[in-house]
């Protein structure tokens, strides 16, 4: 839960998601370098993130936009750094106006067609690799609602 409306909500998970998705090595490919998250508005649009290395700048895309319906609903394909061209997982997000705000719930499906042992796994299956990912997308959740109660909206 979030103290916004849905379409604040909406618009800080897709413009200021760099300012509140968490750094580190478990959530950004850069890992703790100076990288950048981006949504591209619209269906199509890209999920991406672009970093420096010594090498030069580099743009990995994270996912696409299957659904853009502001301030109710946001979906995507995310792909993990390690995951091979044809591996695929599905985002959706639902912003729910309740009385205090904004629910912010993620459903993060597709991981079945990953197989055992794929490095995302981290060598979880069953309960066990749901546990991790929620763990996961709670952490990134406070991260939103941190950010959005350090605005003062």
């Amino acid at each position: 839960m979030v103290a916004v409306t849905p379409e604040v909500a909406f618009e800080v998970f897709t413009r200021e998601l760099d300012q509140w998705w968490r750094r580190g090595p478990q959530y950004r490919f850069a890992g703790r370098s100076p990288g950048v998250l981006t949504f591209e508005e619209g269906v199509g649009g890209r999920l991406f993130e672009t970093y420096q290395s010594e090498s030069g700048t580099h743009l990995l895309v994270r996912g696409q936009v299957t659904a853009w319906d502001p301030p109710a609903r946001l979906a995507f394909d995310w792909r993990g750094g390690n995951f091979a061209p044809h591996e695929v997982t599905r985002v959706e997000v639902s912003f729910e106006p309740t009385e205090r705000g904004t629910w912010v719930t993620v459903v993060h499906s597709g991981w079945a067609s990953l197989r055992e042992g794929h490095p995302a796994r981290h060598g979880h299956t069953g309960a066990a690799l749901s546990r991790m990912l929620g763990q996961w997308w709670g952490v990134l959740m406070s991260g939103l609602r941190e950010h959005i109660a350090a605005r003062g909206q």
